[in-house]
C-alpha cells in the first residue's frame, strides 16, 4: 500500500501559476504510473496529465502546453506545474498511484485533494 498526501494548491488569477506535489508514503518507482485528477463541482474526476514508470507523460489537451508533469523517484513524489491557469481550472486536484501487484491487476491508491481556485 502507499499513501498519497497533496500539497501546493491554492487561490491564483487567471494566468497565474501553482506548484502542486504529491508525496508518497513509500517508494514509486515501480509504480506503472501516477497522474492529477481534478474533480470540479458537480463534475467527475478527470485524468489531465499522466506519468509512466520510465518518464513518458501525456496530457490532455485542455492543459497541453500549460502544464508539465514530473516524478522524482529519488524523493518518492510526483510533481505537477500549472502556468496560464485559467477559471476552468478551479477544481480539487487528486493524485493517483498505480502499483503493480504480483497477482491480477494493478492496485489504485488516491490523495485526499488539494483544492485550486482561479480567479477572473
Amino acid at each position: 500500500q502507499v499513501q498519497l498526501v497533496e500539497s501546493g494548491g491554492g487561490s491564483v488569477q487567471a494566468g497565474g501559476s501553482l506548484r502542486l506535489s504529491c508525496a508518497a508514503s513509500r517508494s514509486i518507482s515501480s509504480a506503472i504510473a501516477m497522474g492529477w485528477y481534478p474533480q470540479a463541482p458537480g463534475k467527475q474526476r478527470e485524468l489531465v496529465a499522466t506519468i509512466t514508470s520510465i518518464g513518458s507523460a501525456f496530457y490532455t489537451d485542455a492543459v497541453k502546453g500549460r502544464f508539465t508533469i514530473s516524478r522524482d523517484n529519488a524523493k518518492n513524489a510526483v510533481n505537477l506545474q500549472m502556468n496560464s491557469l485559467k477559471p476552468e481550472d478551479t477544481a480539487v486536484y487528486y493524485c493517483n498511484c498505480q502499483l503493480p501487484q504480483a497477482l491480477g491487476s494493478p492496485s489504485t491508491y488516491w490523495g485526499q485533494g488539494t483544492q485550486v481556485t482561479v480567479s477572473s
